[in-house]
């Protein structure tokens, strides 16, 4: 069997590469073609050409390689086309992954394609899933709730789990590495420089009034490379000097010791979970851009423990209601009663297939059931 994925950049990477993975287990003869990141060339794959080319984010970033991101739409396509492979796999990265779906389709409208990670029509721009439906015939979703959205748009759709579950959890070993006195605050602001900008001056705040409660509490910031420099610039003065990791065992180590989260908007809160570390989650955007989301929002939250658990355990600032008068309180309260949000968290990781087969097996059951 030959199969043509396309990922585009790290998260669509890995989520390949475990697929490919349980493939190779059901399937010990399939072969692979396509373009993917280290992972997916770990388990097999050349890529046509370095999948980092199409990790471009926003349009200030993407006008200057337009007309070189269509080339490699065209090349891709047609290397799908000439390979004839038993379906074509998208991961993520809808605007390129879904243009070269559109011109397999054209061509080959019995070519099977399948696309992994559902669009998160549930949240905005519900339209979407029937526009992606002109070229994908299969979804594999990540979370519980969106098989029925992408089937009423006339695709299927298996839930599969999402790689949260199977993600490394830190060891006793690695816990023991943010031993200390004090209540230790793990602060995720962001991996963008955007975010970092508007959410870390309120994080200062924010533990302003923690220290007056709690003077001897302790902040540890995990960051990326890109923003390290940011980061270190915009929290020099912090009321409380935060430890900046890098390091992914530091890292494991921070969310598995941390007493409470102040995290952006984002997946983290499924990672905090897994974690069953204490959060408040907080976001602020250009008001432009929260008037435009808010306008198209079909929920009333944006924490995905919420959406997955069926609850409103986690607490969410934001916009106008990123305050620092108004975050504290919910943080010295989870600090005191650090159980308030864990039958929520056990639901989100049980609901998302912890404990169960993992997500790459039951997403390469899912594609062979297609097959």
């Amino acid at each position: 069997m030959r199969l043509f994925l396309i990922a585009g950049e790290p998260s669509g990477d890995r989520l390949g590469a475990a697929l490919m993975a349980g493939l190779r287990q059901l399937v010990p003869d399939v072969t692979f073609e396509g373009v993917g990141g280290p992972l997916m060339q770990a388990q097999g794959l050349a890529s046509l050409f370095p999948m980092e080319e199409l990790s471009i984010f926003g349009i200030a970033e993407v006008l200057p390689k337009y007309f070189h991101l269509k080339r490699r739409i065209r090349q891709t396509a047609e290397a799908a086309l000439a390979r004839a492979p038993a379906a074509v796999i998208t991961i993520d990265s809808p605007d390129f992954c879904l243009r070269v779906a559109a011109i397999v389709k054209a061509a080959r409208p019995d070519l099977r394609t399948i696309h992994y990670v559902a669009p998160s029509v549930w949240a905005w721009r519900p339209g979407r899933a029937a526009k992606m439906a002109r070229v994908i015939d299969h979804v594999l979703a990540l979370l519980p709730f969106e098989p029925p959205y992408m089937t009423a748009a006339g695709m299927s759709c298996d839930f599969v789990g999402h790689p949260v579950v199977t993600e490394a959890l830190a060891t006793p070993e690695e816990t023991s590495l943010m031993a200390g006195e004090g209540p230790l605050i793990l602060t995720l602001p962001g991996s963008r420089k955007g975010e970092v900008s508007r959410l870390a001056p309120v994080i200062g705040q924010v533990l302003a009034q923690v220290k007056a409660v709690h003077p001897k509490a302790r902040v540890v910031l995990p960051t990326v490379r890109g923003v390290a420099d940011l980061v270190r610039d915009l929290t020099a003065d912090w009321p409380i000097t935060p430890q900046i990791i890098q390091d992914p065992a530091l890292k494991r180590a921070a969310f598995a010791a941390a007493d409470v989260a102040i995290a952006a908007s984002g997946t983290v809160s499924l990672e905090l979970a897994a974690n069953a570390c204490p959060m408040v989650i907080a976001y602020d955007m250009h008001p432009v851009s929260l008037w435009l989301m808010r306008r198209a929002a079909q929920i009333d939250t944006v924490t995905l423990v919420n959406l997955v658990s069926d609850t409103r355990a986690v607490p969410e600032f934001i916009g106008e209601r990123c305050r620092a008068d108004l975050i504290a309180p919910e943080v010295l309260r989870l600090l005191a009663d650090g159980g308030a949000q864990a039958e929520a968290m056990r639901i989100t990781m049980q609901r998302l297939g912890a404990g169960g087969e993992p997500p790459g097996l039951r997403a390469a059951k899912s594609v062979l059931s297609v097959l």
